[in-house]
């Protein structure tokens, strides 16, 4: 059986390239991981995913134990058969939407119990029951199930946030069932405080965990806060285990988490912008519907290699979304992918070359030029 393990293979100042390794395969790092909130990727197809370069997916604990609930897709022969995923999976532990279902949910030392968006059915999500579903589920990382702290919180919020997440982390670490290849990670909390993350930090090294989740930021901090709180955490965050900084983000935002040593990361933002006619660039961001494209002959990005730019123009993807054509938001969030996998493809050699400062710069002269200087 193959033991879930991280190899970290080369540094370039605090940026990492590495491999993590799972029962169901290997993914490279550093790894954006598609966001496959339902157990599907909207818009695309599994085959199309997987031609994108993406190497792991992620799936939402809160949305599939509602429907068609954890217990069905065990019985369906878990995650990876029901989505026909032969890759590795990550699944969140729920916690970050439950916390968000304000004014439907109450929290305690226990867990939370909420009202399902869906059809307002009672539920109570614990430490111990999202560590059961996750292996329903049969992911191959599991998070553990923390409060997403609110932002902005005074130190005492903050504190007392971080202190129940640790709490919980070490139920969580208590109810995970071991398995060869599968993985439990924890969640660094504690806002936007220092001292309050070294803690946090502490306590997760000694619960012991197989990689670290980086909470509580991407929640309306800006990017400048984000970095600063990266700045003094992790230097404090083991070397040895995999970082993956939670619903993180923009192409800026990856690079500049990338130089401070994060592994991994997931986020809609491809493919929401890729269903409301937003498109990623190596010259910024596009709006596709925008008449400036109408008679544009162009692809989206002429170094981009994906269907979508090999084979339409601008033009016609304007047509499409004028038309409210459903090919349209499907080839444009194929392109977001494809260009977020070329990105992860970038950082990786230039980590491998020693020269990720020289990327970092040329990637911000490329992102202010802007696409209309073209």
């Amino acid at each position: 059986m193959t033991s879930f393990s991280f190899s970290l293979q080369k540094t370039d100042g605090g940026a990492r390239r590495g491999r993590v390794t799972t029962a169901h395969g290997t993914f490279e790092t550093p790894a954006f991981m598609a966001t496959a909130t339902a157990a599907t990727v909207k818009a695309m197809t599994v085959d199309a995913v997987k031609d994108t370069g993406a190497e792991v997916a992620i799936c939402n604990t809160y949305h599939l134990m509602l429907r068609p609930s954890a217990e069905r897709v065990a019985s369906l022969g878990g995650l990876h058969k029901f989505m026909n995923w032969s890759g590795p999976i990550v699944t969140d532990s729920g916690g970050f939407q439950v916390m968000s279902l304000a004014g439907l949910r109450k929290l305690t030392e226990e867990g939370v119990t909420f009202r399902s968006h869906v059809d307002g059915s009672k539920h109570e999500l614990t430490p111990e029951r999202s560590m059961e579903i996750q292996c329903l589920l049969d992911s191959n990382i599991t998070m553990a199930l923390d409060e997403c702290t609110p932002h902005p919180a005074t130190h005492e919020v903050a504190a007392e946030s971080m202190r129940r997440s640790m709490r919980w982390a070490q139920r969580c670490r208590d109810a995970f069932q071991k398995r060869e290849g599968y993985g439990l990670f924890g969640i660094v909390q504690g806002s936007t405080y220092e001292a309050l993350r070294a803690e946090s930090v502490q306590a997760l090294t000694s619960i012991g965990f197989d990689g670290f989740g980086i909470g509580g930021l991407a929640v309306g901090e800006g990017q400048e806060e984000m970095f600063r709180v990266l700045d003094f955490t992790m230097p404090l965050v083991p070397t040895d285990k995999p970082r993956y900084l939670m619903g993180v983000g923009t192409p800026s935002d990856i690079v500049g988490s990338v130089i401070r040593g994060i592994d991994m990361f997931d986020c809609v933002m491809p493919t929401r912008a890729g269903r409301t006619g937003r498109g990623y660039t190596h010259r910024g961001t596009i709006n596709i519907k925008n008449a400036r494209h109408a008679g544009d002959a162009r692809p989206i990005d002429e170094r981009c290699t994906c269907p979508a730019c090999q084979n339409y123009s601008r033009a016609y993807l304007h047509h499409l979304f004028r038309c409210e054509e459903i090919l349209g938001p499907m080839l444009l969030t194929q392109h977001n992918l494809h260009y977020y996998q070329m990105l992860m493809k970038a950082l990786r050699a230039a980590i491998e070359a020693g020269a990720m400062d020289a990327f970092a710069a040329a990637f911000a002269a490329d992102q202010a030029k802007g696409d209309i200087s073209q």
